[in-house]
């Protein structure tokens, strides 16, 4: 890659993430990682129903930042806190690398792309079998942080009570991001137009920039997105555990 830019991928535990970026900042984005799991697990460990719950739960004021993040996003789109996780994490990874000088930064999550680019880029969109695929939006350079987040009834090991073949979410923070993809996702019941169209009428939060959602032959849009293009997916580049 030009200017420097390497693609890592990162696995700690759970997390099995790509990462691209200068390689001077890897170790950091390691680091970064790593702390934002030990709290989260640590949070855990004193509060099990953080885990657990499907609903949003009281965000406790003593528990660590990241944990905060995520019940403050979950409590925004309905859900419960472990909805936000993988973008919570990427969110303040991201936040670490540009904080000590990474002017493009892009970390995909297993699906849930945290991003700050100085460069126009496409993040695709994996809709499994799904009649309509091949899809990304092409992101153009911004002065800040912001996240494409997918929620999948049908592809993945998330939990999801829907039947979308994908639900993305753009927003300014990876933590809301991901909680509201969550939320989407659910609200498709079907794979129906009807039940597209309603899904995302009853998600697209203020806080929201833009929703797309994949359902078998079905697509709906809503808010403000960035272009759709054609990219043929490259499986080789997808982060999954």
């Amino acid at each position: 890659m030009a200017d420097n830019l390497i693609q890592k991928r990162l696995r700690i535990k759970e997390t099995c993430a790509t990462v691209t970026a200068e390689e001077r900042f890897m170790e950091l984005a390691e680091r970064t990682i790593a702390a934002a799991r030990a709290d989260i697990e640590s949070y855990i460990t004193e509060q099990p129903n953080f885990l657990s719950s499907l609903e949003p739960l009281p965000i406790d004021m003593a528990a660590p930042g990241v944990v905060r993040r995520m019940a403050a996003a979950a409590a925004l789109a309905g859900v419960g806190p472990m909805a936000a996780v993988a973008g919570a994490i990427a969110q303040v990874t991201v936040e670490a690398l540009v904080a000590a000088g990474a002017r493009h930064v892009i970390m995909d999550n297993g699906g849930d792309v945290v991003l700050r680019i100085d460069r126009p880029v496409k993040i695709g969109i994996f809709t499994g079998s799904a009649l309509i695929r091949d899809i990304a939006l092409r992101c153009e350079p911004r002065p800040g942080i912001f996240s494409v987040c997918t929620s999948s009834g049908t592809v993945g090991h998330s939990l999801s009570f829907g039947c979308a073949d994908a639900a993305t979410v753009i927003a300014g923070n990876g933590c809301l991001a991901d909680a509201a993809a969550t939320a989407l996702g659910n609200r498709v019941r079907e794979k129906t137009a009807g039940s597209v169209r309603a899904a995302i009428r009853e998600s697209l939060l203020p806080e929201v920039e833009g929703m797309l959602v994949v359902a078998g032959k079905h697509m709906g849009l809503g808010g403000v997105l960035p272009p759709i293009v054609r990219a043929p997916l490259d499986l080789s580049i997808v982060s999954q555990g």
